[in-house]
């Protein structure tokens, strides 16, 4: 039986919610997404062109479509998250993750020994994290070893055996860091006292236990067992300076999840903190490598799918950077102010330290895909046909209108290639005419690459506005390229680009590393053509009020001058001053010259 063609498919789907699967011809899983309206979502695949190459493929190869209807959207979301790691599909993000997170156990045993672990064991034990990191955990034991004697052995610490007289104390005993309970030395009800006061600092409420030690070390104090005070003082010391580290927020502020997300062109980075009793317990960054032009709020809605279930969250309100559905049970904020702002705000600048980290190591680990990735970015904000591989960024520089010179700088792949710049003498231009010499230039280089046919560029930049931007564009047009090579104008102060025939500028975010690429290409500009032209400027100077010397060059003139700063000032030099600068047999010469040209 021949399947049903793709608009018969699209025809019966209903109007749910549910879950939509793209299969090729080969039956291989392609895509698998959610949807509020499957009918909707599913026909607005076939309905345009999509922006992007890779959704285009994506389209033209889906044979079948398959469908799972769900009652509520967020059921959708969960059932998207199973099926992409279930199914894998070639086109979907993928969250997965091979690494194993450590754990902090409170072992179900009399006398709890407490340690960290990459292994759940369902034993009834309590189990706290997972932890991002092993230094978090670290951290965490080393201050629960300073603040309470615990054992660390591993006997089986029940009362039969205390009293039989079975275990005998270790080192751990005699140097102070356990009390002696395999002994009998130690009550289970003191001892579980301090599991309690452990299992508030993992939940993040370090207030019972302050307490506790402000308590112990008055009453220390007052029977004046100075020294016993001064160890709970420096335990109180050791709490508090930990919780320094880790409270940065309103203590009001409890059992939320805080996530945002920051992205480029290939891929986003989600940031979650986890907040208990106003301290940030957790942080995490994602690393999410874009398949298909996925929006913010799709990765964003399936990284937190993904990290709630990854680390157990369980938290009822989260606070998120713009309005996402995860269905009822789950309340979302957007804050715009105040104590939760700030949070977002935190979450929002480890995503972006993260991502930066991650480009400076993939510059050096791999850096044609930095190159790629800057390329596409490029190409996306400047609204380019292809990437812009080759630019061309032209410069006028004509002070107080004399010696009239421009500069082309080129840049391949991101980076200036020094061997391909120009410097242009403006030849047909009288007096100081930018827009005029702008025309010339942009002529000259591109007949020049034509007849020679040497490789265009992608994109043309010109520093200037409107002006020098329809100067240029008179010879594009001349010469038949209008449409062929991408040609924008740099505004100098504002940063606004300017398109042909397009008279509302476009602005970059300041940040922006496409914004970068093209204020490097002007600044090389401006620089090689202010070198060159201070270099002729010099020359014709020097020419215009240097009378010829015999056996003295204009390069060692030129020396002179900057030297003595004028000609004035050279003829009234000693031969000794002279003669630092250029040694004694040119400045005999010099000095010989001046002497019989006065006499």
């Amino acid at each position: 039986m021949s399947k049903p063609s793709l608009e018969l498919q699209i025809q019966t789907l209903p109007d749910n919610p549910g879950v939509y699967q793209y299969y090729d011809k080969d039956d291989k899983i392609l895509y698998v997404g959610k949807a509020k309206n499957l009918k909707k979502r599913v026909s607005s695949y076939f309905n345009k062109v999509h922006d992007t190459r890779k959704t285009n493929v994506l389209v033209r190869k889906i044979v079948t479509i398959k469908h799972i209807v769900v009652p509520t959207e967020s059921d959708a979301l969960l059932l998207e998250n199973n099926l992409i790691k279930t199914l894998q599909p070639r086109y979907n993000v993928l969250l997965r993750d091979d690494k194993s997170y450590p754990w902090i156990c409170i072992k179900r045993e009399p006398f709890s020994r407490i340690f960290s672990t990459r292994r759940m064991v369902k034993d009834g034990s309590e189990y706290f994290g997972p932890y991002t990191s092993f230094k978090t955990v670290h951290t965490i034991l080393d201050l629960i070893k300073e603040l309470y004697p615990l054992r660390t052995c591993n006997y089986d610490l029940s009362q039969s055996n205390i009293n039989s007289g079975k275990f005998k104390v270790c080192l751990e005993y005699h140097i102070g860091n356990c009390k002696g309970p395999c002994e009998g030395l130690e009550s289970l009800e003191d001892y579980q006292k301090q599991v309690d006061a452990i299992r508030e600092i993992l939940k993040g409420n370090f207030k019972e236990s302050m307490k506790d030690f402000k308590r112990l070390m008055n009453k220390y104090a007052q029977d004046l067992h100075f020294e016993e005070a001064q160890k709970i003082k420096e335990k109180i010391e050791v709490l508090e300076n930990y919780q320094s580290r880790s409270t940065i927020v309103n203590p009001k502020i409890t059992n939320i999840d805080v996530f945002s997300i920051v992205s480029d062109e290939s891929a986003a980075y989600v940031n979650f903190l986890q907040i208990s009793h106003g301290s940030i317990i957790r942080s995490h960054t994602l690393e999410i490598k874009k398949k298909l032009d996925e929006s913010d709020e799709e990765l964003l809605e399936l990284a937190i799918i993904e990290l709630r279930e990854r680390f157990h969250l369980l938290s009822k309100e989260i606070i998120v950077p713009f309005e996402i559905d995860l269905g009822e049970n789950i309340k979302t904020t957007v804050p715009q102010l105040g104590d939760k702002k700030q949070i977002l705000d935190l979450s929002i600048r480890n995503a972006k330290f993260y991502r930066i980290e991650q480009l400076k190591q993939l510059q050096i680990v791999d850096p044609d895909r930095h190159t790629n990735r800057i390329m596409a970015q490029m190409q996306k904000d400047l609204r380019l046909p292809v990437e812009p591989r080759h630019i061309e960024c032209f410069d006028n520089s004509n002070i107080q209108g004399t010696n009239p010179v421009a500069a082309c700088v080129v840049f391949k792949d991101g980076k200036a290639s020094k061997k391909d710049y120009r410097h242009f003498n403006v030849k047909t231009v009288e007096g100081p005419d930018d827009f005029a010499s702008m025309t010339e230039i942009v002529y000259r280089r591109y007949k020049r690459l034509l007849d020679e046919k040497e490789p265009l560029p992608q994109l043309i930049i010109i520093d200037g506005g409107k002006g020098q931007l329809s100067a240029a564009l008179k010879s594009i047009d001349e010469l038949g390229l209008r449409g062929k090579i991408a040609i924008i104008g740099i505004a100098k102060r504002l940063e606004e680009l300017f398109y042909p025939g397009d008279s509302i500028p476009l602005y970059l975010d300041k940040k922006s590393e496409t914004l970068k690429v093209i204020q490097q290409l002007r600044n090389e500009a401006h620089r090689f053509g202010i070198t060159f032209h201070r270099d002729k400027r010099s020359k014709a100077a020097l020419n215009s009020s240097v009378e010829s010397i015999p056996g003295i060059g204009e390069k060692t003139m030129l020396i002179l001058i900057q030297h003595f700063k004028s000609v004035k000032r050279l003829k009234l030099a000693s031969e000794k001053e002279i003669a630092d600068v250029v040694g004694p047999s040119k400045a005999k010469k010099i000095v010989t010259f001046y002497h019989n040209s006065q006499s």
